[in-house]
C-alpha cells in the first residue's frame, strides 16, 4: 500500500452490531467530545482559571455538544443546499432512506461553521447559567478546540471525503474509485486548523500571558486565515456566494473581521475597565 492508495484501503465503518454500521465518523465525534470534556478540566485545574465544579462542567459540556450537532446540521441545510431540504424536509434529521425499502444511511451533511456558531450560543447559556466567569470559560473552551477539532477532519478523511482539487504532486491520494490524484485537504485541515493552530494558542497563553484574555479571537482569526488558503487546494462542490471567494472563504472571511472586532473590542474595555474578566 503506498501513500497515495491509503483512503482506497479505509473502510469507514468501525464496526458492525446486528446489521447497523458503526461508522469511524461517528465514533471521531465521540473522541473528540470525551477529549474536549477532560482537556477544559485539565486546563482550568493547572492554570487556577477559575473554581469550577464538575457539574458545572457537566452542564456546559451538555449544551455545547447539542450546539455542534444541531448548528453543524442545520447549518449544512441553510449555508450549503437548503433548496434541496426545503423540498425533502425529513431528510433533514432522518437517517434511513425508504426508496427501494428500509435503509440505514446515515446523515450526510454537517458545517463547520453553523456548528461553530450554535455551540457557541448554546454554551453561553450553559456558561451563564451555571453562573461561571463568562470570558475565562469562553477563553479556555476556545483554547481546546483546534485538538478536538483534528478528529472530525480525520472522520472526513477515512470516509473519503471533502477530498481535494486535482493534483499531480507526490502528496496527492486516489479517493474512492477515482483514476486521479487529488490533494488531502482533510489532513492539510487537521494539520494546520489543528495541531498548528493549537501550538500557536498554547503558546500564545505560556509566553503571553496577556493574550489569554484573546483566545476566542485568536482563534477565529487563526482557523479564518488557515481555512480561507485551505480552500484553494479543497475540492469546491458549491456555488459561491461571491465569484471571487468559494462558500467556505466567505464564511472564514467573516470570522476573521468578527476576530478582529472581538480583539479591539476586548482590548479596549480591558485598557478601560478594571473589572475587565481576566484569565
Amino acid at each position: 500500500m503506498s501513500w497515495s492508495t491509503i483512503p482506497q484501503h479505509l473502510d469507514p465503518t468501525a464496526i458492525t452490531i446486528f446489521n447497523f454500521p458503526v461508522r469511524w465518523y461517528g465514533l471521531m465525534y465521540l473522541i473528540a467530545f470525551f477529549l474536549g470534556y477532560h482537556l477544559i478540566w485539565y486546563f482550568t485545574n493547572k492554570y487556577k482559571i477559575q473554581p469550577m465544579k464538575r457539574e458545572q462542567l457537566d452542564s456546559v459540556m451538555t449544551w455545547l455538544i447539542a450546539g455542534v450537532l444541531l448548528g453543524a446540521r442545520l447549518g449544512y441545510v441553510f449555508l450549503y443546499d437548503f433548496g434541496y431540504y426545503i423540498s425533502n424536509p425529513l431528510k433533514i434529521i432522518l437517517p434511513f432512506s425508504f426508496d427501494g425499502g428500509f435503509h440505514f444511511t446515515g446523515i450526510s451533511g454537517m458545517s463547520y461553521h453553523g456548528g461553530l456558531l450554535c455551540s457557541f450560543l448554546m454554551a453561553s447559556y450553559a456558561i451563564k447559567k451555571q453562573k461561571l466567569d463568562y470570558w475565562k470559560t469562553v477563553n479556555t473552551i476556545f483554547m481546546v478546540v483546534p485538538l478536538v477539532y483534528t478528529f472530525g477532519r480525520l472522520g472526513n478523511f477515512i470516509n473519503g471525503e471533502l477530498y481535494g482539487r486535482i493534483t499531480d504532486s507526490a502528496i496527492g491520494m486516489y479517493f474512492g474509485n477515482q483514476s486521479v490524484l487529488r490533494h488531502p485537504s482533510q489532513l492539510y485541515e487537521m494539520c494546520f486548523e489543528g495541531f498548528v493552530l493549537f501550538g500557536i494558542i498554547y503558546l500564545f497563553w505560556n509566553f503571553v500571558p496577556k493574550t489569554r484574555n484573546h483566545v476566542m479571537a485568536l482563534y477565529l482569526i487563526g482557523y479564518g486565515i488557515a481555512r480561507y488558503f485551505i480552500e484553494f487546494f479543497r475540492e469546491e462542490t458549491h456555488d459561491p456566494l461571491i465569484s471571487i471567494m468559494t462558500r467556505g472563504q466567505a464564511f472564514c472571511a467573516i470570522m476573521i473581521l468578527c476576530g478582529i472586532a472581538l480583539w479591539i473590542t476586548r482590548t479596549i474595555l480591558c485598557n478601560t475597565n478594571p473589572n475587565c474578566s481576566r484569565p
